[in-house]
């Protein structure tokens, strides 16, 4: 647990394990107090896990200026020269699938082996779940709207056939124990500006490392057949999908071994 001065932030990361270099991107709103997360599961039980708080959350700085998703590439780069990677296997997990896509294009050099997970190229490829245009809802208001987004099975006639799972489920999409803290919702919006902006479709096949695609068959945020145009782009890269929604890395179990796997080539 440490901070670093990574260009114009403080940045927050934590690493823990041993075995080949792996850099954990995470998704929107990803913040290392919610627990458990990346840094509790099987990745630092197989390889040296880095993750960290990107610009605008958690316990990173928060500049009140527009990001790019160019910066948020440069910032994992910048990390990974810090803790003196000079390579790594790479895994990014929706929003942070993104950054990994233009990570790969900006800095080539620095990626081994890439898991594309729950996440959208954009463009013509297809872009992810327009977070922004919700931005305005309250807490509730957005929890009750993305579950049935998040997973496509949790419609209206499963809600009301499964009501205390459907209360659980809103619970948990409510619960937010930092949303108070200054700065929060300003860096929250300025990863949505930038997230809305993402498009690296055309740029795909310079991608040249192995790559696999590893998607919910309901994820109603990274659709199923922006996965196939994604893996259509990318060649020589691996498309699975698994029994989940848009968390199908903790719906079906077969997911995160097969990342592993796959990772340590």
């Amino acid at each position: 647990m440490s901070f670093a001065k990574i260009g114009d932030l403080e940045m927050y990361f934590e690493r823990a394990g041993s075995g080949p270099p792996l850099l954990f991107i995470s998704g929107s709103g990803g913040d290392l107090r919610m627990k458990p997360n990346q840094m509790d599961g099987p990745f630092p039980k197989n390889f040296d896990t880095l993750s960290y708080d990107q610009r605008g959350l958690g316990q990173t700085s928060k500049p009140d200026a527009p990001y790019t998703m160019a910066d948020y590439a440069d910032d994992a780069a910048r990390l990974m020269d810090h803790v003196g990677w000079a390579r790594a296997r790479v895994i990014g997990v929706s929003f942070g699938g993104m950054v990994a896509q233009e990570f790969v294009l900006r800095h080539p050099k620095k990626v081994e082996r890439l898991v594309l997970a729950c996440t959208s190229p954009g463009g013509a490829g297809g872009a992810s779940f327009p977070f922004h245009t919700i931005e305005h809802m309250s807490r509730e208001e957005r929890a009750r709207y993305l579950i049935p987004v998040n997973d496509t099975r949790r419609d209206e006639a499963w809600a009301k056939a499964h009501p205390e799972q459907y209360a659980q489920f809103l619970a948990l999409a409510m619960a937010d124990p930092f949303g108070d803290e200054p700065g929060r919702a300003m860096g929250y919006h300025r990863q949505l500006e930038a997230r809305s902006h993402h498009d690296t479709y055309d740029r795909l096949p310079q991608i040249d490392c192995p790559v696999l695609i590893a998607a919910g068959r309901f994820d109603g945020i990274a659709l199923p057949a922006t996965q196939e145009k994604m893996q259509a782009r990318i060649r020589g890269s691996e498309l699975r999908f698994y029994d989940g929604g848009h968390m199908f890395m903790i719906q079906d179990r077969a997911a995160i071994p097969d990342m592993v796997a796959f990772l340590k080539g």
